[in-house]
């Protein structure tokens, strides 16, 4: 099938880097000789019929911009085969040909069944949580852990004025790659994360952190810095347990959505470009239901079947080295 038209559509939750994914896209499609449809909301915008066009000055003043300017939305009718089948429908009714879609995993699925029912379709994976199996890297990390990072360097400015330890609990739902590379960024003396920590219990967790603070007390230590990835839970209530068993004011500060906001790092805007590039390569090709991957600092693609069926592991040197340096 000849493809004239291609519609891309941000999913999932907004992260850094999205827009200027969106604008590589838009303009390398166009240089291509393709014409390019923007979805607004997603898969939830594809039922609806939120369709605008898109030319090389529409996506100008993009590249610097947090958050999706496409905006995302979650849509229950659109996993469902009547909200496939609707959408491929009402893609091909405007005369789109193929779709690029930037999001995580769950975007992905969606990706792979519009291919299933005709429709071509790339992914482009960007979530700041870096928990997408089949690529080393996500857009939107870089941004994320430069965002957790500065943020807790300030908390540790305020530990060390008043002999503080701080709790900071980062993003990345079931993954700790935010965490473990932020705790060795910052100094932390301790990193807990679901790949090592989410079947310990509580008490044995909090008995951890209060050992390593004893630790750092009888060498001098004044303050302290604890990570915990969000899959861990309970950071509030840890803190002031700890708190309780070490006479050590302890405080919990939860990170939240702060993470996923600002202007998007060099290292995203770049692999951001490289990747809507890549995108647009494979459907000039002819090839669909692939997603664009970063595999040793080089962009591929695989499979979206083979990417999804992958799992991917927490760096067991990282995980020793944040050990290492927090004596």
């Amino acid at each position: 099938m000849e493809i004239k038209k291609i519609g891309v559509l941000t999913s999932g939750g907004d992260a850094p880097g999205m827009n200027a994914a969106v604008r590589s896209v838009v303009r390398c499609g166009l240089a291509n000789g393709f014409e390019m449809v923007g979805v607004e909301r997603g898969y939830h915008g594809l039922l609806r019929k939120e369709f605008v066009e898109l030319s090389a000055r529409s996506v100008s003043n993009f590249i610097q911009r947090g958050g999706t300017v496409l905006q995302t939305a979650r849509s229950k009718e659109f996993p469902t085969p009547e909200g496939i089948k609707k959408g491929v429908a009402n893609a091909k009714e405007i005369g789109i040909d193929a779709m690029v879609v930037i999001g995580g995993d769950g975007s992905f699925r969606g990706a792979q069944k519009l291919t299933e029912n005709g429709l071509p379709t790339i992914g482009i994976p960007a979530t700041i949580d870096n928990d997408i199996s089949c690529t080393d890297y996500t857009l939107g990390f870089d941004t994320a852990m430069n965002i957790a990072m500065d943020c807790v360097d300030k908390l540790r400015d305020t530990c060390t004025s008043h002999e503080r330890c701080a709790i900071v609990e980062v993003m990345g739902r079931g993954a700790g790659y935010i965490a473990l590379e932020v705790g060795i960024a910052t100094g932390a003396e301790m990193v807990l994360i679901p790949e090592k920590d989410l079947g310990t219990s509580r008490s044995d967790l909090i008995d951890r952190i209060v050992n390593k603070l004893e630790e750092g007390r009888k060498v001098g230590k004044k303050h302290h810095i604890i990570i915990v990835a969000e899959g861990i839970e309970g950071s509030s209530e840890m803190a002031k347990v700890v708190e309780q068993r070490t006479g050590i004011e302890t405080r919990a500060t939860i990170l939240g959505h702060i993470q996923r906001g600002g202007a998007p790092t060099v290292r995203d805007r770049v692999i951001a470009a490289q990747m809507g590039m890549k995108a647009i390569e494979l459907l000039k090709q002819g090839k669909s239901n692939r997603v664009v991957i970063m595999k040793a600092d080089r962009i591929e693609d695989v499979d979206i079947n083979e990417g999804l069926a992958m799992t991917k592991t927490i760096s067991e040197d990282d995980y020793a080295l944040v050990n290492i340096l927090s004596k």
